[in-house]
């Protein structure tokens, strides 16, 4: 067995008087594909600043075997002293490493980069992929990856994706990118609590292992707990007549207690909720014949879509395609050249916007929250004092008066998170959300999401989160044309290859030989026509359903919003609170049906898809 590139023994960083991590060792062989997963602030990238020899621990020991090129990736790369993109590539190349030069354009053409641009031009995609270069261009041994993912578009994250698969050395990645992590780890390492924790299987398998780690956390806990009960009674009843034989016992008992109190519990949740306020009209967005140009460049063309009340959209694309553009128009902040945009009734939107620009850096947490004063935040119609409610999004109670521009990039993402979510919505318009925010923290935005009872619209690049959120996706090319498709980013790509199948298929159909003669024209080009390929047809069940499921729906909107009108009658629970029960438990089989009906329409729409019926 080949030994280890690096190698880290009993790592110990202390910060603010305490340790940020301590006893850390692990090994990074020639072929670990290792992710390093952990909360927000809990020093993921500290600790992949000192394998990458960034920064000196505080104590341990790191090894790097001679010779060995480690490349590293800065979760904000800088630009100073750099005239073009390409000497800021080149930097990273020593004196006797100048043969690999030529890859320097090769690499920034891959990644769509002007070598000759100027590096402080550069958006924070292109300053990205800038930076992915410069790690990728000495071919070294040694990769380590802070949030590569960050701004990147879905065809680079791809790309990036096959350049980690081919490359033949051993890499380390910090990434909240879920379906990244799945398609590129062998190997996780869990910074949690101060403690690193290894698990040689990929991220796929990350929420059972971690789960099976606090399940027996838990039960250590409970077995130190009841062995301090049981002899915390032993020394109050029994210690006065066998005082000078237990004082060992005794003391077990206090290095039990301390133990106790040492140990770290799990770290909670992020609270996350959203109102949805008043009902919104059935139809909440209508464009029809939409087309947009910038300097002669078509943004979009032609394009038409209804998106309804409770329908949660993704708009998904390269970056400059126009996905921000699209959500402006949709959403009356934009007018497009051609076409209408008719927006519903009764709507409350909430925008989270991609730069973040309703934080002022220069505010406190307190007067971000608090903006017309005061110690208290409505949150959803019920008053909050302001620290308890940052509490809910796991910040200190002394950070309450620090300034904005003090925070993390996930600690300002769950700031906005916090101002955005205290009010009632019932469009919720998010442009990138997932930037910067750990696992756990996506895991629940996740599931409020898919809870809320609103329209949502959402730009992001992030594949699963896609996948779990959303009910149909707007796909932009960067052409000029949108396309929509039932279901999330995994529906797309599998429908645009049946798509790509079937225009094959018929391609090679209708290029038959040209049979010559016979007949009165003997000798003239005669060229048979293809027969065109025979549409299938839904089964005699699937065709009712998809007839009858949108009445079916419809019916089950209108009962629910009659229950809920009912329900708000305040005197009928103190009237009659066995009847308010019974709406109530209506009023949620009737959720559950409606989901089940879409669900059922959305297989069989996705079905007719694949079936080439119109």
């Amino acid at each position: 067995m080949a030994p280890p590139l690096i190698n880290m023994n009993d790592i110990r960083l202390t910060f603010g008087g305490n340790d940020l991590f301590s006893d850390v060792s692990v090994a990074i062989g020639e072929r670990d594909r290792l992710c390093l997963v952990g909360r927000n602030g809990g020093g993921k990238s500290t600790l992949l600043k000192i394998i990458a020899g960034e920064i000196e621990a505080d104590g341990g020991e790191r090894f790097v075997q001679p010779g060995c090129k480690v490349a590293y990736l800065a979760q904000e790369p800088r630009f100073a002293d750099y005239a073009t993109v390409e000497d800021y590539v080149l930097s990273a190349l020593e004196d006797h490493e100048q043969d690999y030069a030529y890859r320097a354009d090769m690499l920034l053409d891959a990644v769509k980069i002007d070598p000759k641009a100027d590096p402080s031009t550069l958006s924070g995609g292109e300053g990205r992929r800038a930076a992915i270069a410069r790690a990728l261009i000495a071919d070294p041994q040694v990769l380590l990856l802070d949030e590569p993912t960050n701004h990147l578009d879905l065809p680079t994250i791809e790309w990036l994706e096959s350049e980690i698969k081919a490359f033949r050395g051993a890499v380390v990645v910090i990434s909240h990118d879920r379906a990244f992590l799945n398609a590129v780890s062998n190997g996780v390492l869990w910074l949690d609590r101060g403690v690193l924790r290894r698990n040689d299987q990929s991220f796929a398998h990350f929420d059972d292992w971690s789960e099976e780690v606090y399940r027996k956390e838990a039960e250590e806990r409970a077995k130190l707990d009841k062995l301090i009960a049981q002899e915390s009674v032993w020394a109050v009843q029994g210690i006065t007549a066998r005082r000078k034989r237990n004082q060992g016992r005794l003391r077990r008992l206090y290095e039990m207690r301390h133990e106790r109190s040492q140990q770290v519990g799990r770290i909670g949740n992020v609270s996350l909720a959203s109102e949805t306020g008043s009902t919104s009209g059935k139809v909440v967005i209508e464009a029809t014949d939409i087309g947009k140009s910038w300097d002669d460049k078509h943004i979009i063309s032609g394009f038409s879509t209804r998106i309804l009340r409770g329908d949660k959209v993704g708009i998904i694309g390269p970056n400059g395609a126009g996905k921000t553009t699209l959500l402006k128009i949709l959403t009356g902040q934009l007018e497009p050249d051609e076409g209408t945009v008719k927006i519903g009734t009764n709507l409350t939107p909430t925008y989270f916007d991609q730069k973040r620009a309703a934080l002022d850096d220069t505010k406190t947490l307190w007067d971000t929250l608090c903006d017309v004063g005061g110690d208290q935040i409505m949150v959803r119609g019920n008053p909050r004092h302001v620290v308890s409610y940052l509490r809910d999004f796991l910040f200190d109670e002394k950070q309450a008066r620090s300034p904005v521009g003090a925070l993390s990039g996930g600690e300002r993402n769950r700031l906005l998170l916090a101002k955005e979510l205290a009010k009632p919505t019932n469009l919720l318009i998010m442009d990138e959300p997932t930037n910067d925010l750990d696992m756990d923290t996506l895991d629940l935005l996740q599931e409020m999401l898919s809870e809320y009872e609103g329209t949502l619209l959402l730009v992001s690049h992030d594949r699963d989160f896609l996948d779990r959120v959303v009910t149909s996706s707007i796909v932009m090319e960067g052409n000029g044309i949108a396309t929509e498709y039932p279901g999330g980013y995994s529906d797309y790509v599998h429908l645009r290859k049946l798509s790509a199948k079937a225009e094959a298929d018929n391609g090679a159909s209708n290029t038959k030989p040209i049979k010559r003669g016979g007949g009165d024209k003997g000798g003239t080009a005669d060229a048979t026509p293809a027969k065109p390929k025979a549409k299938g047809k839904l089964s005699y069940k699937d065709q009712r359903d998809y007839d009858m499921l949108p009445a079916t729906i419809e019916k089950l909107e209108g009962e629910i919003a009659k229950l809920e009108a009912e329900l708000a009658d305040g005197s009928l629970f103190t009237s009659d609170p066995a009847a308010f029960q019974k709406k109530v438990d209506r009023m949620e089989a009737a959720r559950a049906e409606i989901a089940t009906a879409e669900e059922r329409w959305l297989e069989l729409e996705m079905l007719r898809e694949e079936l080439g019926i119109d």
